[in-house]
């Protein structure tokens, strides 16, 4: 595992000691607290041969979570491949929100891989929900992880552009949308960039569009007393805000993640 350790450090990974220990319990299928008592003599050679092409591959920038397939995300591990968004703990900050005000019926636009309209459904076992991406193979992704955890027959998942599929009003609508700009995708680390559907990263403008369309149409599918939430990159709080503003949203709001950056804007159909 050392030896993992140097070439993942010597390809700029960002944690390579977590990494090079993940990556060898998974080839060598046992649990992550146990790598430290596995010695390098007890490695079976077809083992020894699995890690090293993970670490090769993590070498690139592949995404710990693609090699291994799951990312843990609010206590629930989801199924993960590159064809969808990688689930982040800021994303966290979005699911807190939600859960601070009950709901019955939530829609989730831009569904990915399922983490947050899963882990709302889980937690609020009386709501059902609808989650919608432009993408198949994301919805194939959001429906297998409904199924993992038990909310499969409490959700529905239609491939649609945005509102386009969509029927209903709703107590919840919640979005982590593509958000960041064109000309900021060279700046992002490579498993952003090189590993991550583009897609989901980026409206290939200025980042806000998907905001734009929410804010001008979230409105008439929303019940009386609802509530949009979405997930900003971190120095859009004031521009995202204004957006809603200016379609006539009531208390619109943005709050902060754990580290203390602007995370999530909401906001309320006008009294």
């Amino acid at each position: 595992m050392v030896a993992a350790m140097a070439r993942l450090r010597a390809a700029g990974v960002p944690d390579p000691a977590r990494d090079a220990r993940v990556l060898l319990a998974h080839a060598a299928s046992v649990d992550a607290a146990r790598v430290t008592l596995i010695a390098p003599e007890d490695i079976a050679p077809e083992i020894a041969e699995r890690y090293d092409n993970l670490v090769s591959l993590r070498a690139v920038r592949v995404p710990v979570s693609q090699l291994i397939g799951a990312r843990e995300f609010y206590g629930r591990a989801f199924d993960i491949s590159r064809d969808v968004l990688d689930p982040r703990p800021e994303t966290e900050t979005l699911v807190e929100a939600a859960l601070s005000e009950p709901f019955d019926t939530v829609l989730d636009l831009g569904v990915g891989s399922g983490c947050i309209l899963v882990t709302l459904l889980a937690e609020c076992t009386d709501a059902s929900g609808v989650g919608i991406d432009i993408s198949e193979a994301a919805c194939l992704h959001a429906s297998a992880n409904a199924a993992r955890h038990d909310v499969a027959g409490r959700a529905v998942i239609l491939q649609s552009d945005w509102f386009g599929a969509v029927d209903g009003r709703y107590d919840l609508i919640v979005s982590n949308p593509p958000y960041l700009a064109a000309s900021e995708m060279q700046e992002v680390q490579p498993e952003l960039r090189d590993h991550e559907p583009r897609l989901a990263l980026t409206d290939e403008h200025d980042g806000l569009s998907a905001y734009r369309v929410i804010a001008a149409e979230a409105q008439g599918y929303l019940n009386a007393q609802g509530r949009v939430m979405v997930e900003i990159g971190w120095k859009q709080g004031p521009s995202v805000r204004d957006i809603f503003t200016a379609q006539g949203w009531g208390e619109v709001s943005i709050l902060p993640d754990l580290g203390g950056h602007d995370r999530v804007v909401s906001a309320s159909k006008p009294g």
